[in-house]
């Protein structure tokens, strides 16, 4: 099907600065696009393809988390370049502690490879957090208990492990040790912002305090504080770790960045063969948004592997460890942000206003609700992306699209010639509705992908009959198809 143009919850533009990335970034690429074909050869072997020829460490998984304060720790930069320091702040009831690295990707499928640990360090047990008005920021005032030297570590997504003394418990710290540049490469971005949204270790995320609701919810929310989900991994576990995994296993030429550094820099996405955002990226500053689009409009593909992307206005304030440690979105209560007074950006939904920009201009899709669990349905089964998958039109997924969707939605601003690969049927609280796949070429020959469904990176792991431990009851079939077309997708836009 293709269109024409017109004009929450608690679980588990700048014009300058675009028109600036669009001049470093040079003219656009002719991609390859359209439907019907078959799907992209594979790349020549990269750096990567040499990385995970290494052997893994299949150890790397927590399996002894231990009581709630056991040990925990959050590091002083969410990125860092190679060879530069980051400081731990580590709490920790044992006398002592160790840290180990693991770089994140495939490594034959143990899926992480052990790249340092450290000398056994004194612990001790931190002063409680503080809860900073009127904004409800959880604030810890922990000081910096170890340096860590990234010498000599690759490129790439990192947890790096604590465990404390006698088997006491475990936690992680995530880390991106970012590329300096990405002309040539597919760029992994973490969705970071995000992390920190719904992250409510002590007691309070953008979404909820203490009485569970948004009336007492923080309106700020900082990066000096350990994440409370997946034992301190923040969403990376579930929402990009599987996507890692599969685009190293390609052996395509990557690097790896977050939102944060692309809102800093306009040329680092210059010469980027594509850009991919994850499965939850849903908390944007206008810079990224601008940067995102100058690399679209310079030629650099787009691929949304998930749903209710680019929905949140942010703004980053400082810390006292540093630039941009904090995530700002005051949502409807804007009018009383004194940033917004004081000239920023107001921080609610981009589609609302003031200044509304609705997401889907660059997506093509639109955040369209939740919670939803509905099949995936194919209605382009002949289209390159669906090639070697056996689907055919009509064929549905069980549970693939949820919790939260996308469709296209002439309503709001949609690319011209927007192509729908799958339209599947929802009911969103007794509202009837489609969640969408979609892909829409943009005017300097980039392609923009987007899934339509949060459960998209989720799936990739999907091996097993559905049910029991399944992932939200998504089965092999689902698996495997999700794979497939990533992986068409990912070696297409790596040509």
């Amino acid at each position: 099907m293709i269109l024409g143009a017109t004009g929450r919850r608690r679980f588990l533009g700048l014009a300058a600065g675009a028109a600036a990335a669009l001049t470093a970034c040079g003219p656009g690429r002719t991609a390859t696009g359209g439907s019907g074909g078959a799907a992209a050869p594979s790349p020549a072997p990269s750096a990567t393809a040499a990385e995970n020829a290494k052997p893994g460490n299949a150890d790397w998984a927590i399996t002894n988390a231990g009581p709630a304060a056991a040990i925990e720790g959050w590091a002083d930069r969410v990125s860092v370049l190679p060879g530069e320091q980051v400081g731990l702040h580590v709490s920790t009831t044992a006398p002592g502690f160790t840290v180990t690295a693991y770089r994140m990707g495939w490594y034959g499928g143990a899926r992480a490879r052990q790249v340092w640990k450290s000398e056994r360090l004194p612990g001790s047990k931190q002063q409680p957090f503080s809860v900073e008005q009127p904004t409800r920021t959880v604030i810890t005032a922990w000081p910096r208990t170890t340096a860590v030297d990234t010498t000599g570590w690759p490129e790439g997504c990192y947890l790096l492990r604590l465990d404390a003394d006698g088997g006491a418990g475990q936690r992680y710290v995530p880390l991106t040790v970012r590329s300096r540049g990405t002309a040539g490469t597919t760029v992994l971005v973490n969705a970071v912002s995000t992390w920190q949204a719904y992250n409510e270790w002590g007691g309070y995320n953008l979404y909820n305090g203490p009485s569970g609701g948004l009336p007492t919810r923080s309106l700020q929310v900082s990066f000096d504080r350990p994440y409370q989900y997946d034992d301190g991994a923040g969403l990376f576990l579930v929402y990009e770790a599987p996507l890692v995994a599969l685009a190293e296993k390609l052996g395509i030429p990557l690097s790896y960045t977050t939102g944060i550094d692309v809102a800093a820099d306009p040329n680092l996405l210059c010469g980027a063969k594509a850009v991919l955002s994850p499965g939850h990226d849903e908390y944007w500053s206008p810079e990224q948004r601008a940067h995102f689009t100058a690399a679209r409009d310079a030629g650099s593909h787009l691929a949304i592997l998930g749903a209710n992307c680019c929905f949140r206005r942010v703004r980053y304030e400082p810390s006292p460890t540093g630039p941009d440690r904090t995530v700002v979105c005051w949502k409807g209560a804007w009018k009383d942000d004194p940033g917004y007074q004081a000239g920023h950006p107001a921080t609610t939904d981009f589609r609302s206003p003031p200044g509304a920009d609705p997401e889907s201009s660059l997506l093509g899709v639109i955040y369209d609700g939740y919670p939803v669990d509905a099949p995936y349905v194919v209605t382009e089964p002949g289209h390159w992306l669906f090639a070697g998958t056996g689907a055919k039109a009509g064929d549905s997924f069980p549970h693939l699209v949820g919790v939260e969707y996308d469709r296209v939605n002439p309503s709001f601003p949609t690319p011209q010639g927007i192509e729908v690969l799958s339209h599947s049927p929802v009911v969103c609280d007794g509202r009837h509705s489609f969640a969408d796949t979609a892909l829409y070429t943009a005017g300097g020959g980039a392609l923009v992908f987007a899934t339509g469904t949060m459960r998209w990176v989720e799936s990739l792991e999907a091996t097993g009959p559905a049910g029991g431990s399944a992932i939200h009851g998504i089965d092999g079939k689902a698996g495997a198809f999700t794979r497939q077309v990533t992986e068409n997708l990912l070696r297409r836009f790596a040509q």
